[in-house]
């Protein structure tokens, strides 16, 4: 179940399946104004960077990290997974040298985030082995298996499915969710044809699909247990009054981050 939380003027969700330190941000609790308003975590959107800065301080501090303390990364839709190790705490606002799309660690003490204004945010972590990712499901990676890449990756570090609890975050909606058939057949071809429920053909040959739930049924595919895993039923595009949506504000909006911490 998805819980709304409020911390030191911060609105973000939280699943009670994570029994770590994590949030999925809202638009809620920054200093951003303007289209930008006030929880703006992107950027490069044309907000103020002192702006985009603060409210990084405040998303940190959610962590108990300091501002350049965390970890971030160039996300480019692909399906590249990162293990990230203290050398890699970034300098907020700085260039990031590595581009991935998911971000895996064992390190205590180091925040992950991935960053989304529609694509579906999934957090994952093993409790027992000590280890945790952040990662961007848009349509692309996803059909491209970044899951089970970041899976292997988190494998690789002790990892087991058997122990994995997850958290796919609030996003763009099956009702909201349109599409041409490139994204049915991709969805389709990933999940080697187990698609009930998660796709409808419209009669002006359009199609709407469950991304969320199509996540989540790769992951018990990949032997994370159906009782682990947590689905947000919030629609970003639905509700782009708390979440930024980029197909609502076509493109002009800011970006919202999922992160987790051992």
């Amino acid at each position: 179940m998805f819980i709304e939380e409020k911390e030191n003027g911060l609105i973000y969700m939280r699943s009670d399946k994570i029994p770590l330190r994590h949030a999925f941000t809202t638009r809620f609790g920054g200093v951003s104004t303007g289209e930008w308003a006030t929880l703006n975590l992107g950027s490069n959107r044309g907000d103020d960077p002192a702006a985009v800065r603060e409210n990084y301080r405040r998303v940190a501090a959610l962590f108990g990290a300091g501002i350049d303390d965390c970890c971030v990364t160039k996300q480019v839709h692909g399906t590249k997974v990162r293990v990230v190790t203290e050398k890699d705490r970034h300098v907020c606002m700085s260039a990031v040298p590595y581009e991935a799309d998911g971000l895996v660690t064992n390190v205590k003490g180091l925040p992950i985030f991935c960053f989304v204004a529609d694509c579906v945010p999934v957090l994952l972590c093993d409790p027992a082995a000590g280890v945790i990712a952040a990662v961007h499901c848009g349509w692309r990676s996803a059909t491209g298996d970044i899951l089970g890449a970041a899976l292997r990756k988190m494998e690789a570090l002790g990892a087991k499915p058997s122990q994995i609890c997850a958290a796919i975050g609030p996003s763009i909606g099956k009702c909201c969710f349109e599409t041409d058939r490139d994204v049915p057949d991709a969805v389709a071809a990933w999940l080697a044809g187990d698609t009930a429920g998660l796709i409808e053909r419209r009669e002006d040959g359009k199609y709407m699909v469950d991304l969320r739930g199509a996540n989540a049924r790769r992951l018990r595919q990949l032997g994370v247990p159906a009782q682990q895993i947590d689905v947000s039923d919030e629609c970003t595009f639905c509700s782009h009054d708390k979440y930024w949506s980029h197909r609502y504000t076509h493109g002009r909006r800011g970006s919202q981050a999922a992160g987790i911490v051992l």
